[in-house]
């Protein structure tokens, strides 16, 4: 396992939101620890596709697995980054159509 800070947690962070699904899991668990089947039906993506997901947000350190019984319960792997996504959400950004596609691909 290796521990990371500052700009490498910024751009684990930036990957794991740039994709839309992670991006709304992110927010979904800022709000409280869910099952993956729970977050599949809530965000409407099939369970295989949540598992994939999943993984990559474990891998990338922003979220844990915890057994629960027979279950595993998903939950962020630190408060912080619950505070985090919900700051980002109250960002406002003024962006030049010529620049970024709809999606926030840089079209440069």
């Amino acid at each position: 396992m290796e521990t990371l800070t500052h700009a490498p947690v910024l751009a684990r962070f930036g990957y794991a939101v740039s994709d839309p699904p992670r991006a709304k899991i992110l927010l979904a668990l800022s709000e409280s620890p869910a099952y993956p089947s729970d977050l599949a039906d809530s965000l409407g993506v099939s369970r295989q596709s949540m598992s994939n997901h999943l993984t990559c947000l474990r891998g990338c350190g922003l979220v844990v697995a915890v057994p629960d019984g027979r279950r595993t319960r998903y939950e962020l792997a630190d408060a912080k980054l619950g505070h985090a996504v919900r700051d980002f959400i109250d960002v406002v950004l003024a962006v030049d159509p010529a620049c970024c596609a709809p999606d926030g691909q840089c079209i440069a």
